[in-house]
């Protein structure tokens, strides 16, 4: 196998960034809370990883995430990512986070009951504290019950998790204006307007990259 590699690329919500093997995604970085410091971030988690203009998949799934934080609503699930640098349960995790399409949430306690077992949601906000591959895996999607947005590990807590679901336009059954927007930007050809409880939310653009 090649050496992982690396790129950082604009977003509307500031730098961001991914990293790669063969495989897929090894990890993804939201903006660093110190302007400039996000290569240092990702050379120091990625061992030996070299910097590289992406082509194929990668820029695709870099484009993806760009539409995305613009506002459109991206499917990422086809973003190939490299399981085998997480443990087990939050793999499964992971798995769930990611069938959560933009504009939709769940509670820690949902994604606890789907995994069974001993799992709680306490188990769950751990991994998704860890999650390495934000937004790929959208751990903000995740909030607590009754309406509360919950933890959120990134640069930018949970400011930012309730700005990434403004941008999604999220209406999930709670306090109203809980997710209401904060400088979220319009999606792309419309202004945002939020849609009522009742409407059905807009079908995601699937994500095509495959390696």
């Amino acid at each position: 196998m090649s050496a992982p590699r690396f790129a950082l690329f604009a977003t509307a919500i500031g730098e961001c960034a991914v990293a790669w093997n063969d495989v897929g995604l090894v990890g993804a970085w939201l903006p660093a809370a110190e302007p400039g410091s996000l290569r240092r971030t990702v050379e120091r988690r990625v061992t030996a990883a070299i910097e590289t203009v992406p082509s194929g998949a990668i820029a695709d799934a870099i484009d993806a995430i760009q539409r995305l934080l613009r506002g459109a609503p991206v499917d990422l699930r086809a973003v190939p990512v490299d399981w085998s640098v997480v443990p087990e349960l939050a793999r499964r995790v992971y798995e769930i986070a990611r069938d959560i399409a933009p504009g939709r949430v769940v509670t820690y306690g949902q994604v606890a009951r789907q995994l069974g077992g001993d799992v709680d949601a306490r188990r769950v906000g751990q991994a998704l504290g860890a999650n390495p591959f934000p937004l790929v895996v959208p751990c903000h999607r995740v909030i607590a019950a009754e309406g509360r947005l919950g933890g959120f590990s990134a640069p930018g807590g949970t400011a930012l998790k309730q700005r990434l679901l403004a941008i999604e336009r999220a209406r999930p059954d709670g306090p109203p204006g809980l997710f209401d927007a904060i400088d979220a930007p319009a999606a792309e050809g419309s202004a945002i307007s939020p849609p009522s409880a009742s409407a059905p939310a807009s079908a995601p653009t699937r994500s095509p990259p495959a390696l």
